[in-house]
Order: C-alpha cells, then structure tokens, then sequence
C-alpha cells in the first residue's frame, strides 16, 4: 500500500546548521538538521535531497554516530504531529515516530498497558526503536521491539509513503530490513505495535549477589527463566577470584494484591520525574579507577548477600527499568572527551570470549561506571538486527585512556571468533571489514536498502564509517 508525497513543503536547504554527537558526546559532526511537522514535509525533504544525503534523528540517544550526517540533511522527527492511538481493549498502539517511550509510558501505563520493550532509557523515540531494534531485560522472554510489531509506514527517497508489515503482501522484506537497519531503508514516521497488560505501575524484584563471574553466568543460567525481566550489573575493576562479581535484579510486573496496601488506592499511577541534574560542566577524569572503584563497593555491598538476598521487594516502574533518567544529562559526568559504550554478545558456546574481556578489563583496571549483563532469547528474521541467543555485555569506557582503542580492536576480533557481534547502535570504533562476519545477512539487507535507494540518499556518518 503506498501513496505519493503531498506538495512540496520545505527542501531543508534553508535549515540551520548544528553541531550533533551522539549519547557518548564524541566525533561530533556538523549537518543542516529539518524540523519536519508532518508525514508531508518529510516526503518534501526526500523528494529534493543534498548530495551529501539525509538521515532520521529523535532524542540523539544513540551512542555513536548513526544520527549524524557530515555537510548532509538530518531529519530531526521530533517535531512530527504527535500521533497516538491506544486499543485499550487490545493493547495495540499506533504512534507517531518521534514520541518518546517516556511519552508512550506516561499514557499507556494509567491505562494498565507497558511499551513492550524500554532499554535502559525513557528517553528514546519510537522510530529509534524501531530502526535501533531495541531490546532490554525481558529479551529471553519477549524478543526485541521487532518482535512487537505489526505496521510501519515509511517515506522512502523520492519522497513516497508506504505501509509495510512482516505479513505476505506488506513487503516483508522492507519491513525487516527497516527493523534494526539504523534509518537506512526509508524514515519511519509512524508504527504499531503489541503492549503488555499491567495491573500496577510497580515491580515485584529480586536482588541478590554473585562473587564472580561464573557466578553470575550459573545464577541466571539457572533461573532466569522464573523472571520476565533480569539483568546483572558487574564490577569490572574487582580482580582476582572475585573477577566479574556483579549484583543479579531480576522480576516481573506486581499485581495488585502485592502492593503495599496504601499504594492499592493508585496502582496504576505513573508520574517519574528526574530528581538530579548533572552540571553542565564536570572535571575532566572525575570518573576515574579510584571513584569508580569506590562506588562500585558501595553498590556491591549495599545489595543483600547470602543465597537469599532480597526478595519480593516492590520498585517502581523508573527505579526499576530506568535509574539513569534520574539525573537529567547523566552523560555529561564523562566529561568533556566523553566516552564509549561497547555492547557486544556472544553465542552461549562462546561464553570464553565473555570470559576473557571481564579479566583483561579488570586487569586492566580500566573504570567502567556502567556494565550490564543480559541473556538474549531468540533472534528475530531482521537481517541487521542485534540480538541473538546468547550473552551480551554493555559497558562505558571514558575517553582519555591511551589503551582504549587496541583493547576494543582485540575485543572485536574476539568477539568475532567467538561468532558474535557488536550492536550498531552504540557502536562508534568498529571496523568496516568486520561487519559481515558479525552480520553475515548484511548482503541480503543490502539488497532491500538498494531496491528501495538505488541512489544512497539515505547516509549517515555510521553508515560511511562501516561501509553500509
């Protein structure tokens, strides 16, 4: 189903020029970025590109550069008409492609109904979503944001606007390879998705510790399949037998009779709000191994230990999924250099590969504030798609130490023998020549993206970077 563009609003040529970075705050770029209002400014700005081509941007959350163009068109689609219809009945959700989950969650929730997938922000769109393939804690349960969807409508270069699903007859093809394909097949301006039913704004969480590594791996091996969500956070400067020690969160959705009885008057009340601010200037080096360290004992050791731990405990719904939006420009506090976050997964055989970058970075020494490990379900059919069934790590690495980009190549190569792959959307130092081995459907995607963009008018800095 397709239509052609409407009359021809704004060529971008006259937008302002900015300079962008990504969520680490690096390799900043500048490009004239639109501010489109409606699904026909959008086919405009496709309809007459420049040659140095366009590229979707939302909340800037992606970590590295894949919204970001050079002397290019940056389509910031924030400014869309704010689109949204909710079947309560059913769940199902149509919004437009710049609202933010924190937008989505703030009306879905009172409605009893959850987005059904949040990585570890609020503050990401759905068209983000839709071409990061987002996933979080529930992924061995509930698959990526792909897994959720059932429409997408996309304005292709040249300025048409078609609807795609993954049903025959909806160009499966264009809707997979749009899923997880970093805005490179056409710009998402609307999609439609599955919700989960809630009873309550709360959760229902266990916490316990893991002295080490392995640890942690046979916990979650063991049990994670008795919780809708889980993650673990590691400490990734202990060293020695508690190499990998890490704090195991794991829960589900609370039912009303769990609540506390006070809380059973609003269950399904949601109102989050960002309690601090990082300043907007912060001394280069304040992260560093000696605070790191320090908060990472005190994280550690203010979780409960003992087989036990704690259980049962009732969290809301931003202490649980989202702690980091408590502080409004939390990224600022890496400093003017800022950082990286390096997200990879291994297939569970090649756990070693997992291993072996715990111990040469606790070896190392080098201070990450932030480090998750998660288990990943099944893949879905989205050839760029990150996910697959194994184990993947997240962590931010500040910029400034001089070891930092060998360590990354030789994880790369790892991660690679290991039959993994590094996800797109925080990447900002991978390789070109190893993107296929990670992807090996890249050719296939290639395939779709040329169909639809014979001339490459969709490019962005990642997409040049990686050779896409």
């Amino acid at each position: 189903m397709s239509s052609e563009p409407g009359p021809r609003t704004s060529t971008g040529g006259d937008a302002p020029i900015r300079l962008l970075t990504g969520w680490g705050r690096t390799s900043a770029t500048a490009a004239r970025v639109a501010t489109p209002r409606s699904v026909e400014d959008v086919a405009a700005l496709l309809a007459d590109p420049p040659p140095r081509g366009v590229i979707a941007r939302g909340l800037g959350r992606s970590y590295g550069d894949a919204a970001q163009d050079a002397g290019g068109l940056v389509v910031d689609c924030t400014g869309l008409a704010p689109q949204l219809t909710i079947d309560t009945e059913h769940g199902i959700v149509t919004a437009s492609a710049g609202l933010s989950l924190d937008r989505l969650m703030r009306d879905l929730v009172p409605a009893g109904w959850f987005v059904p997938v949040t990585p570890g922000t609020r503050f990401v769109t759905v068209g983000g979503a839709v071409a990061a393939d987002i996933h979080g804690k529930n992924h061995h349960v509930d698959g990526s944001f792909g897994a959720a969807l059932l429409g997408l409508t996309l304005v292709l270069p040249g300025g048409k606007v078609v609807k795609v699903g993954p049903e025959p007859g909806e160009d499966p093809a264009l809707f997979w390879a749009t899923v997880g394909g970093m805005g490179l097949t056409g710009i998402v301006v609307d999609a439609t998705f599955r919700c989960l039913p809630v009873e309550t704004s709360r959760m229902r969480v266990d916490t316990e510790r893991a002295a080490n590594l392995d640890e942690a791996l046979a916990l979650m091996t063991a049990t994670d399949h008795r919780y809708h969500y889980t993650v673990a956070w590691i400490d990734l400067l202990a060293r020695g037998r508690a190499v990998g020690r890490s704090v195991l969160t794991r829960g589900r959705h609370a039912q009303v009779a769990e609540l506390p009885r006070r809380s059973r008057v609003t269950p399904l009340a949601f109102d989050p709000q960002a309690r601090l601010a990082a300043p907007p200037w912060v001394p280069a080096g304040l992260l560093n191994p000696v605070t790191v360290r320090a908060f990472n004992e005190l994280w550690f050791h203010k979780s409960p230990g003992g087989r036990v731990g704690r259980r049962a405990e009732i969290q809301g719904l931003a202490e649980f999924f989202h702690p980091l939006d408590g502080m409004s420009g939390w990224n600022r506090l890496y400093g003017r250099r800022g950082f990286v976050q390096y997200q990879f997964v291994v297939p569970y055989a090649g756990v070693d590969a997992l291993r072996s970058i715990v111990s040469d970075l606790a070896a190392a020494g080098v201070a990450s504030f932030l480090a998750v490990l998660k288990r990943f379900g099944p893949a879905n059919p989205a050839p760029l798609s990150f996910p697959m069934p194994g184990w993947t790590l997240a962590l931010d690495l500040p910029l400034g130490d001089t070891r930092l980009a060998g360590m990354l190549r030789d994880f790369d190569a790892r991660v690679v023998a290991a039959g993994g792959r590094v996800y797109l959307a925080k990447d900002s130092t991978l390789s070109a020549e190893l993107v296929p081995a990670m992807y090996p459907e890249l050719a296939a995607w290639r395939k779709v993206r040329d169909r639809v963009d014979p001339s490459g008018v969709l490019a962005s800095d990642l997409a040049r970077r990686l050779e896409l």
